[in-house]
């Protein structure tokens, strides 16, 4: 076992930011996707929500991966013009041509909309909640604005801020557009729900496993001269597919190895595997997962 080697299992996109941090700590970061983002498996209902996007009063998002997704969709509206305005299926309070599909420094394709062109404009009664920090910068990088953002970034947070909006003020349903992965937990909807809202929920992604990482996974695995010091999971899916791509590789995951977890939820998701985490993040965010890394290997606080 290498004493500073890391496993991480973020999706590629998002992994580098997390290995840089840990390179410049004395880590020696190994990038192994356990997640891959892909399509759902039907746009149908985004694209039923989007055609009557002044109908909600406010969109949520649960995940930066939903902004970007969300953007694509957009954006594929924009540029293919399928489904075009004849079929009523450009959103409400967009116009074809607004957007262009850009490339932000991780090669994704985000949304830039023009918010000064007179075409673009949001709902006026629509307001924007994110799930934490990074969803909100993800929201910001596509000019759009964030009106809520609960204290932490877990479903439980997000749902106690918004329950006050539950209700309008002439007692009718709050109607709120959910945008998440295709798998997901339900306490935020639920929650809503019986609060008396109305949730549409528009699934704009899905997590797969990427086979590809099997014979990394087995290769990393083979040997305890290779395994790794610690694994950080950033989420439930990084913990449930990576025993997925080692069981489809005939191999277990060694208890000697340290299992980092960002948050509560992803430590709840390791438990019911048998997995429990050996330690998890103050806060659900990256530097404090990188720093319970630090403790756990002992590395230098000093670049």
């Amino acid at each position: 076992m290498n004493k500073t080697r890391v496993l991480i299992t973020r999706s590629p996109h998002q992994a580098s930011a997390l290995a840089d941090q840990l390179r410049a700590l004395g880590a020696d970061p190994i990038l192994i996707p356990t997640i891959e983002l892909a399509d759902p498996t039907t746009f149908a209902p985004l694209d039923a929500a989007l055609a009557h996007l002044d109908r909600f009063h406010w969109l949520l998002f649960t995940s930066a991966n939903a902004v970007e997704a969300f953007a694509r969709r957009l954006a594929r509206l924009s540029e293919d013009q399928v489904p075009t305005a004849r079929d009523n299926q450009v959103p409400q309070g967009f116009s074809l041509g607004s957007h262009r599909p850009l490339r932000n420094e991780g090669g994704n394709v985000r949304l830039q909309p023009d918010i000064s062109t007179p075409g673009f404009s949001l709902p006026p009664n629509l307001r924007i909640a994110a799930i934490g920090s990074a969803t909100a910068r993800a929201i910001e990088a596509a000019n759009l604005p964030v009106h809520l953002l609960p204290e932490q970034a877990i479903a439980e947070s997000l749902a106690e801020a918004l329950l006050p909006q539950a209700l309008q003020p002439d007692g009718t349903p709050t109607r709120f557009l959910l945008l998440r992965a295709e798998t997901a937990r339900e306490h935020l909807p639920d929650t809503l729900r019986a609060a008396g809202a109305d949730v549409t929920i528009a699934p704009v992604y899905s997590n797969v496993v990427p086979f590809d990482s099997i014979t990394a996974i087995r290769n990393l695995f083979s040997t305890p001269d290779y395994w790794p010091a610690a694994i950080t999971f950033t989420s439930s899916s990084t913990a449930t597919n990576l025993l997925a791509l080692l069981e489809a590789s005939g191999l277990s995951l060694p208890q000697e190895i340290q299992r980092i977890s960002i948050g509560p939820i992803t430590s709840q998701t390791l438990r019911d595997l048998n997995l429990p985490p050996h330690a998890e993040a103050a806060e659900p965010s990256l530097p404090s997962l990188v720093a319970e890394v630090v403790k756990a290997l002992g590395l230098s606080n000093h670049p």
